[in-house]
């Protein structure tokens, strides 16, 4: 996560590399090789990490009635292999890879999103909850089987979660019937993002999702672009 230079990029259909960092399509799974500095206090990151999907999408979809924002939920299912020599971290679990790509910034399209997932025992429900500039709103509920194969579903009911514990951002998410979702945990917790585990009820089952919320009005601000190299390092040479 270090914003480099556009010398420092190189890409082609199967792999990209950013500064020390590659990341390749192996033809069974992605293959990522990590080599960054933490930011503002450095230390090294190195390692491997792998992302070997169960489950294959070929569709992406647009987020935005402009047709500029499209997500493709890449691999749905997925196991992923994660072993770093700096710091000595080794685990496995379940993985997820998916893809945002646009014809404008982000913050140009929306004013927040809030997005969630979940895996059960018919496979994996993606949500995408969306807030235009205008303030319209719009939602997207898929569940993706195990061979990838993909339905669209209706929005279940919506639930509003308390705010993320130090910098208050707005979290909500969607759950089946009258049974309350709830975070779990905040993992990350930022000015303008964040990451939680939330229990809730998807597909009929109750499940333990990762969720994700995105203030793009606060991302505009000044003061938050201030803030961004003391948590993203930035190279300019």
């Amino acid at each position: 996560m270090t914003e480099r230079r556009r010398s420092s990029l190189a890409r082609s259909a199967s792999a990209l590399t950013i500064g020390p960092s590659h990341m390749w399509w192996s033809g069974s799974g992605l293959e990522i090789l990590v080599d960054e500095t933490t930011s503002p206090i450095p230390s090294k990151i190195r390692g491997r990490i792998r992302l070997i999907p169960t489950a294959l999408t070929n569709e992406a979809f647009d987020l935005h009635p402009n047709g500029r924002h499209f997500w493709w939920p890449i691999a749905p299912l997925a196991r992923i292999e994660v072993e770093l020599d700096s710091p000595s971290i080794k685990w496995s679990g379940a993985g997820y890879f998916d893809t945002n790509y646009g014809m404008e910034p982000l913050e140009k399209g929306f004013s927040r999103w809030d997005w969630c997932r979940a895996t059960h025992g018919r496979g994996s429900t993606l949500l995408y909850e969306v807030t235009l500039p205008d303030g319209r709103q719009d939602a997207l509920t898929l569940i993706a089987d195990k061979t990838g194969a993909v339905s669209t579903l209706e929005p279940t009911r919506n639930v509003q979660l308390p705010r993320s514990p130090v910098w208050h951002v707005e979290r909500g998410t969607r759950a089946d019937g009258a049974e309350p979702a709830r975070v779990v945990k905040t993992l990350e917790d930022t000015p303008f993002y964040a990451r939680s585990k939330v229990a809730t009820k998807l597909a009929g089952e109750t499940v333990l999702a990762m969720h994700e919320s995105l203030s793009l009005e606060r991302f505009r601000t000044r003061i938050v672009k201030l803030m961004l190299p003391f948590r993203m390092p930035r190279q300019f040479w």
